[in-house]
């Protein structure tokens, strides 16, 4: 079990490299094929696709199982990388864009299924705690290289960098993990799942609470690098070290927090997680200068509380469910490409309807209040 853990968490390390150097700039890149209003409805396009998907995750799993849809995924992510770094029109960066989207989320659920069921009998929250403070070092490693492959080169020297760590996620797979044997995959009706979450209130208040955190994520993965460098003036290479600064509190906390919530619950936490996300973000659209550390200290402390509501809410899910039960897995992971269907179609009626683009930071903090509300309902498990 142990050894097979660390595989996992090496596979989740080399597969974070590529999702974290792209995520942040795609919304810059893919301004230069459509508008800038666009790039939110094509995210919307993509998320809308992927969650059909995952809704069919379980069926994928019963007939090839976990590991061949490791293999099958990553390399439609690696050869849309690849376009995404050599194509030069729209008709197919588009369709490339999509394929990347889908591709990676069928990965993270599909590493989600390894790790819980190498988990067994052991603490979750202190497993899910050290698997991501490992993944989230690689998102602080991600965005120290992005920012000056970027202001030497160009998106393309992303992209490809990020294929070849997808080159090396594929053969990790290919050498090891051979013995592994799926579990019997419960095949749920999607209609049931979703009676189930609604039923279960331990499910669908800590399923709300993290598509309220992915939603947060998806407008600061949109809108922040567009708003840094569009309208506060910074360069791509400062941009990447504040970001990898930012990312800090992930590493250093995660693991902590993943133990301690195995002594004392997650429902505390998750309060102060909110408490502290909603403040820093409202304070955002307070700054009007170009100040490298005010503006580093600011987005710091706004990971600060997403990694203690990131790592309560995983600890707290994982509990409660177990790897047979992909269709609840899958069903809890659309709240990824779910929050980045809410997130541009409400902020382009904000942004029609707000004075500046700084707004948008007003209105997401407000949201950060209602999962702290949600949080005060939830109820401990053990």
């Amino acid at each position: 079990m142990k050894h097979n853990r660390k595989i996992i968490y090496l596979a989740g390390f080399l597969f974070s490299i590529p999702v974290a150097l792209t995520a942040y700039i795609n919304s810059s890149f893919l301004e230069n094929y459509i508008n800038a209003y666009y790039v939110g409805i094509l995210y919307v396009i993509a998320s809308m696709t992927t969650i059909f998907g995952l809704l069919g995750m379980p069926q994928v799993l019963t007939k090839i199982g976990n590991r061949s849809v490791i293999f099958l995924f990553s390399l439609i992510l690696f050869c849309s990388l690849v376009i995404l770094a050599f194509g030069n029109k729209n008709s197919i960066v588009i369709p490339a864009f999509i394929l990347y989207f889908i591709s990676l989320n069928f990965i993270v659920a599909s590493l989600d299924i390894f790790i819980e069921d190498f988990s067994k009998n052991s603490k979750i929250g202190g497993i899910r705690g050290i698997y991501l403070s490992i993944t989230s070092l690689a998102w602080v490693v991600a965005q120290l290289i992005s920012g000056s492959i970027i202001t030497k080169g160009s998106f393309q020297g992303i992209y490809l960098l990020s294929a070849l760590f997808m080159v090396l996620v594929y053969i990790l797979f290919v050498l090891f993990l051979r013995d592994f044997k799926d579990p019997e995959y419960k095949r749920v009706s999607i209609s049931r799942t979703i009676k189930l979450f609604i039923r279960n209130k331990h499910i669908s208040k800590i399923y709300l609470i993290n598509l309220i955190l992915k939603f947060f994520y998806a407008w600061m993965i949109i809108y922040t690098p567009i708003y840094l460098h569009e309208y506060m003036g910074f360069t791509w290479d400062k941009i990447g070290i504040i970001f990898s600064i930012m990312l800090i509190p992930f590493v250093v906390l995660d693991f902590p927090l993943g133990k301690l919530s195995d002594k004392i619950g997650e429902k505390k936490m998750l309060i102060v997680g909110f408490f502290i996300i909603s403040i820093s973000t409202l304070v955002i659209p307070l700054i009007k200068t170009q100040t490298f550390f005010l503006w580093t200290l600011v987005l710091l402390f706004t990971r600060v509380g997403a990694a203690i509501i990131d790592t309560m809410s995983e600890s707290y899910f994982f509990k409660v469910v177990t790897e047979e039960n992909a269709d609840i897995i899958s069903f809890f992971r659309n709240t990824f490409p779910l929050s980045f269907i809410i997130g541009p179609a409400l902020a382009i009626p904000v942004l029609l309807l707000v004075p500046s683009f700084e707004y948008l930071f007003f209105v997401l903090g407000v949201i950060m209040l209602c999962g702290f509300l949600v949080t005060l309902r939830l109820r401990d498990v053990k």
